[in-house]
């Protein structure tokens, strides 16, 4: 189901893709399994997009058809709050607009304990600067799912050590393009390809894993 689920989104047929993801999610382990797929498909839509193949108007249908299945499938996955481990400051890069793997992350990061203050897509340098002056995380997570995104999470940690505060936070890296050779280069501390490792990295440079 999940190989129908993957192959409907990336073919933009959605109204099949939502009613499989509405069966599916009623499964057991479902609504990961649906966030994972959807999350698998759009970077597939992005692979396409950046090879020329898809164009604006697929990525908008994308991202319009995840959301509609992110409405019924998210909820499944909010469970009982639980004690807080840390505070992360979350945003996409700046050059970069798309906002599921994200979206998906910090669901999971919040169930896990961790207090997740989502400053949205496409953030200036600035912004993140301002916004760990202003909560004083942890932790920051930066994403990205295109490749131009890269230099923008690499400087966007140059300007945060040029405001004096890089020793006091850990740094960690999403999206389909990052790699422990990304991780390297832009100077982050870890870097993760799905939600689940993401949530299990942040926890362990919390101390808490």
């Amino acid at each position: 189901m999940r190989e129908q689920l993957l192959k409907s989104f990336v073919d933009m047929d959605e109204q099949e893709a939502v009613k499989i993801a509405r069966e599916l999610v009623e499964t057991d382990g479902g609504a990961v399994a649906v966030l994972d797929t959807c999350k698998e498909a759009m970077e597939e839509v992005g692979r396409l997009f950046e090879a020329g193949e898809y164009f604006l108007s697929e990525l908008i249908a994308a991202g319009d058809m995840f959301n509609q299945i992110m409405e019924f499938t998210l909820p499944k996955l909010q469970g009982e709050e639980v004690a807080s481990l840390g505070t992360m400051v979350l945003g996409t890069v700046q050059g970069d607009v798309h906002n599921i793997g994200k979206d998906i992350f910090k669901v999971m990061a919040e169930a896990s304990g961790i207090n997740v203050i989502d400053i949205g897509i496409d953030v200036p340098h600035e912004k993140f600067v301002e916004a760990i002056k202003e909560h004083k995380p942890e932790l920051v997570g930066m994403c990205c799912l295109i490749t131009l995104g890269v230099d923008s999470m690499k400087r966007t940690i140059e300007v945060i050590k040029e405001a004096g505060l890089r020793d006091d936070i850990k740094i960690i890296i999403g999206g389909g393009r990052v790699s422990q050779a990304v991780m390297e280069h832009v100077g982050a501390d870890a870097w993760a390809d799905d939600a689940a490792r993401g949530v299990r990295l942040s926890k362990e440079l919390l101390g808490k894993e």
